[in-house]
């Protein structure tokens, strides 16, 4: 029987999920970003409790994952639930309107120094951690009194500093792989966030 060869393309393939295997493999072992996943939901709850919105940033795929977060909770994520405030700081008119009259370092601290309040939550993206926006944002939002909370994919970062918790996803030298990590993380403090708001949603799990 003839044994057709694999293709290059079908190595990178497989060579790209085994990647990302290992990536998640990693994470799942990594008791302490397990434990800020848990932490950083807590916070985010609290802020739904007391009234307060939850803002978060990035720039690029940060900023699409940023987005996504928020049109989860004022959407839903897999069960009908009322909305829960939220806001990507994405608006393009915005974000050129300051870019240009400010500096692109400032577009998303104008923002909360705009809207913002005492009480509410930032989540700031950025998986150098350094990005200048994203670290601006959280000073900012630290001088309104806001909680800020960190998805990065590197430790020990400007960004982290700053932050009250953070969720560090290292997953090797480029910015994709802590990218897919950072998207399952999103996911899963949706989740928790509804579970605790919403336990009618979800059946009970042991263990």
């Amino acid at each position: 029987m003839h044994i057709r060869p694999k293709s290059v393309n079908r190595l990178f393939i497989t060579s790209a999920l085994g990647e990302a295997r290992v990536a998640l493999d990693h994470l799942l072992a990594n008791e302490e970003a397990l434990a800020a996943i848990e932490y950083t939901a807590t916070l985010m709850l609290r802020t739904f409790q007391i009234g307060g919105r939850i803002y978060t940033c990035g720039n690029g795929g940060s900023m699409c994952d940023a987005m996504h977060f928020a049109e989860e909770l004022t959407g839903r994520f897999r069960r009908n639930r009322p909305g829960l405030a939220a806001q990507a700081i994405s608006d393009v008119g915005h974000l050129s309107c300051v870019a240009n009259d400010f500096g692109y370092d400032q577009v998303f601290s104008r923002y909360l120094q705009s809207h913002a309040r005492a009480g509410d939550c930032l989540l700031a993206i950025s998986t150098s951690g350094k990005s200048v926006n994203v670290v601006n944002a959280a000073i900012s939002a630290k001088e309104l009194g806001m909680t800020v909370v960190a998805l990065t994919g590197r430790k020990d970062t400007q960004l982290q500093a700053l932050a009250d918790a953070c969720i560090a996803t290292p997953a090797g030298e480029f910015a994709d792989r802590a990218q897919e990590l950072h998207i399952k993380v999103i996911h899963i403090l949706i989740e928790l966030i509804e579970r605790q708001s919403f336990p009618d949603n979800y059946p009970a799990i042991s263990g």
